[in-house]
């Protein structure tokens, strides 16, 4: 009998420590200790990420902290500011559009948005929208972007800086002026504030809480955004500024003043919901989850179509690029984020059915730092991700 119960409680035991070890070697566990590693690592603030495989969302994890100041913990489901990954919540209402066909991408810009955008070193080459969408424009940033009165001949004198000495279409040069200016079109063309609009054909049908206008978030929603310098991290406090004052009044104009949500970087998510999003895009406009569809499988698969060569990534499509080095190995397609310290990034695989959201509020110049078109925070925890998961 006694002998019955030592080996009864031997494998007792034995099945104890074996659970204990099965648990501690699980992917979460292993993600949450490298990453973990990794944080102490880079002196990273806090950082959130997602996992989708074969369409669902198969982890998400927050790490480090969400406020310095108050010593608070970064959760899952805080908003953060993702930047340029933006430009694709701004491709996909535009193209709404065309599918009603109120608008094609091949249209001249200037027959779209009230005033002439012409290139004075090539004064008889339309500047069209799928230009605009691509980087191939020969628009720049050097005179701003977050006014369009900038590139109006009829208010800048200056206006002619706008334009790279190249010719329309043969070239890549990042604008966010020209995706700021899609802003204003896929407004004029729906006749809706363009917060509201980007709601009403992408966030809502999708069930996604999210937003390009911060006044729709409570302030406590938000992550705290942290640049760094030599001195240390120091709170980027114009990150969520309120622009209540000049959307609702009288001078805002529909078609014009769209700048002020910045479609080229002012959308506000989590990441989870940004992984959310991700899954629509992964299986080309489609959500399998909900069966709701926002563009059609053929506008999706344009979004993901290169159309003008760049350094790293390889190519840029339709407010999204593609990339053969972030994964050695994967063609993935998505887009990166860097504003106020943030840096984002969403990149996935749509015939394999898997991709990555990252999300840090502030990390060291060694890690936040783009080389090569990636920064190491981005490049480093996505390879990381996919090494643990896929």
């Amino acid at each position: 009998m006694i002998k019955k119960y030592l080996s009864l409680r031997g494998l007792l035991l034995s099945f104890a420590v074996t659970v204990i070890i099965a648990s501690c070697s699980t992917p979460e566990k292993k993600a949450e200790k490298e990453i973990d590693s990794f944080m102490e690592k880079s002196g990273t603030v806090g950082l959130s990420v997602a996992v989708v495989k074969d369409n669902k969302i198969i982890y998400t994890g927050a790490f480090g902290k969400r406020d310095i100041e108050n010593n608070i913990p970064l959760k899952s489901d805080d908003i953060f500011r993702i930047a340029s990954i933006s430009k694709s919540f701004t491709t996909t209402a535009l193209l709404t559009l065309t599918e009603r066909k109120l608008i094609t991408l091949e249209q001249d810009v200037s027959d779209l948005i009230g005033f002439k955008v012409r290139n004075p070193s090539f004064p008889d080459v339309p500047i069209t929208v799928k230009m605009l969408l691509s980087h191939s424009s020969s628009l720049n940033d050097s005179q701003g972007y977050f006014t369009l009165d900038v590139l109006n001949p009829g208010i800048n004198q200056d206006h002619a800086k706008c334009y790279n000495d190249y010719k329309p279409g043969t070239a890549y040069r990042y604008s966010n002026l020209g995706f700021n200016t899609i802003g204003a079109i896929t407004e004029k063309f729906s006749g809706i504030r363009f917060d509201k609009f980007v709601k009403q054909t992408v966030i809502e049908p999708l069930s996604l809480h999210a937003s390009f206008n911060v006044d729709d978030f409570p302030g406590n929603a938000f992550a705290s955004l942290y640049a760094y310098d030599t001195t240390g991290f120091k709170l980027s406090e114009n990150a969520y500024l309120s622009r209540s004052d000049e959307i609702e009044s009288e001078s805002y104009i529909i078609g014009y003043s769209a700048p002020l949500f910045s479609p080229t970087g002012g959308m506000k998510i989590s990441a989870t919901d940004l992984a959310r999003y991700m899954i629509m895009h992964l299986n080309y406009g489609y959500n399998p989850q909900t069966g709701v569809r926002i563009i059609s499988e053929e506008s999706s698969k344009l979004m993901q179509t290169p159309v003008i060569e760049t350094t790293d990534p390889d190519y840029y499509c339709l407010g999204l690029n593609r990339s053969t080095s972030i994964l050695p190995g994967e063609t993935m397609t998505g887009h990166t984020g860097s504003a106020y310290g943030l840096l984002s990034a969403m990149y996935f695989e749509p015939e394999k059915k898997f991709g990555f959201v990252v999300i840090t509020n502030g990390t060291t110049s060694e890690y936040g730092t783009y080389v090569d078109g990636f920064a190491p925070v981005q490049r480093d925890v996505i390879r990381l991700l996919y090494e643990v998961f896929m």
